[in-house]
């Protein structure tokens, strides 16, 4: 085609050609701040890349990637970002669910609880944390606090014993996480027609066939996309262990999140910090890879 070709097209489009164009910047910032850090990244996992040593980046291949399979640290963090997640993921959704089916209830007055609702989720992670870590405190901490009252126990270590800081941390993450799922329901739940549940009350079905019949069904898309985002931000979960535990006692409740960044920041290894952040990718991938496949047999 000839470049007058070219003009005519550009002041003429056609459908394609404008959608092209119109799409182009998209495309752009997309490549700009997704592709190529995610390309930088495979890139930098196949090499020896240390900050501290002075020297250049030295090819290896694979072997970062032999260094993770063989890496005792590395299927800790994973264990206990795969145990956080499979915790707080149904735990947020229970709790959300409930949290939804409250502020759906016909109140006068709806704003004060949704409000309630979006407070947590706009608390920053790292303040959750720091809260709840108050709460655990094993002095002045308000949890042991309430218990030596109530004269139930003695005050406990709970972030200095790993499975009771394993449980503090995950009723933090599922506080802190309940509100944006019972923000996603509830949107699918005021787009549930009140019809349906007349329809059903006329013929007889309690409140609670109603809840499993029409809204569990009605409400399964909005579930899957708010599990989908909820477990992707649960694989990558940071701030709230770090600033409840720093991954203690020992590496009990360190995530891949607190690994990657110990290995990044504290050791200056981009190399290997780089390995581990593709194995936390790929992870990622399978993980929404299968929720997409639901998706997909349930449509």
């Amino acid at each position: 085609m000839t470049k007058q070709g070219w003009l005519d097209r550009l002041r003429d489009p056609s459908e394609k050609t404008l959608g092209l164009l119109l799409l182009a910047p998209a495309f752009a910032l997309l490549a700009l701040i997704v592709v190529y850090p995610i390309g930088r990244l495979i890139f930098n996992s196949f090499y020896d890349l240390r900050l501290s040593g002075g020297g250049g980046a030295k090819f290896v291949g694979l072997e970062n990637y032999a260094l993770v399979w063989a890496d005792a640290d590395f299927w800790n963090a994973t264990r206990n970002t795969v145990l956080i997640t499979v915790i707080t993921v149904p735990g947020a959704l229970v709790v959300g669910l409930a949290l939804a089916l409250l502020a759906n209830l016909p109140f006068k007055r709806q704003w004060p609880v949704r409000l309630a609702l979006l407070l947590p989720w706009a608390l920053p992670l790292s303040f959750a944390g720091l809260i709840f870590a108050w709460f655990f405190h094993t002095e002045y901490g308000v949890v042991n606090d309430l218990l030596r009252r109530a004269g139930l126990t003695e005050p406990t270590m709970w972030l200095l014993r790993p499975p009771l800081a394993m449980a503090a941390i995950c009723l933090t993450i599922i506080w802190k996480t309940s509100s944006f799922m019972a923000l996603i329901l509830l949107a699918g739940l005021q787009m549930i027609p009140k019809s349906l549940y007349e329809a059903a009350e006329v013929d007889g079905a309690s409140r609670w066939q109603q809840f499993w019949a029409i809204t569990i069904p009605m409400l399964m898309p909005s579930i899957v996309v708010a599990l989908i985002f909820r477990t992707i931000t649960a694989l990558q979960t940071f701030d709230i262990p770090y600033t409840m535990t720093k991954g203690g006692p020992g590496n009990a409740t360190e995530t891949l999140a607190m690994l990657i960044h110990k290995t990044t920041i504290d050791y200056l290894d981009l190399g290997y910090g780089s390995t581990l952040a593709v194995c936390m990718f790929v992870l990622s991938m399978l993980v929404t890879a299968l929720y997409l496949r639901r998706v997909g047999q349930s449509a």
